[in-house]
């Protein structure tokens, strides 16, 4: 009974760890690359890009901001990302295919991510 318990928990544990929440390095650099399109976004001009658009980038970016330091990525070195994402973006139109596929995958990725998204959406804090 010893011998299948201690397999069964060798067996498991790797399942355990991943399932805690912890990014993989390729999960970690498409969601900063993400955060990123949020961010250049969120820069474009009301008058290019409809407000709740803007918004929900705003709020994107600050949620996928903090979830990233969670997980243990350095602040300075995100915001350094996110500059460089932000300057090759910078004076591009709004590309809503790109925005729609930044969606689907962190809603994926990060549980409860579309109901924290939308709650920063409607605090009116971003």
């Amino acid at each position: 009974m010893k011998k299948t318990l201690c397999y069964l928990v060798i067996l498991f544990t790797p399942m355990v760890c991943f399932a805690d929440g912890h990014l993989t390095e390729d999960q970690k650099k498409k969601t900063i690359g993400c955060a990123g399109i949020y961010y250049s976004n969120s820069m474009i001009s009301q008058a290019e890009l409809e407000l709740d658009k803007i918004v929900h980038s705003f709020a994107a970016k600050k949620f996928l901001s903090s979830y990233l330091v969670k997980e243990g990525v350095n602040e300075d070195n995100l915001n350094k990302e996110l500059i460089k994402i932000v300057d090759e973006r910078y004076g591009k139109p709004y590309e809503e295919n790109i925005t729609k596929e930044c969606d689907s995958f962190i809603y994926k990725l990060i549980p409860n991510s579309k109901v924290e998204i939308d709650k920063l959406v409607r605090s009116g804090i971003y």
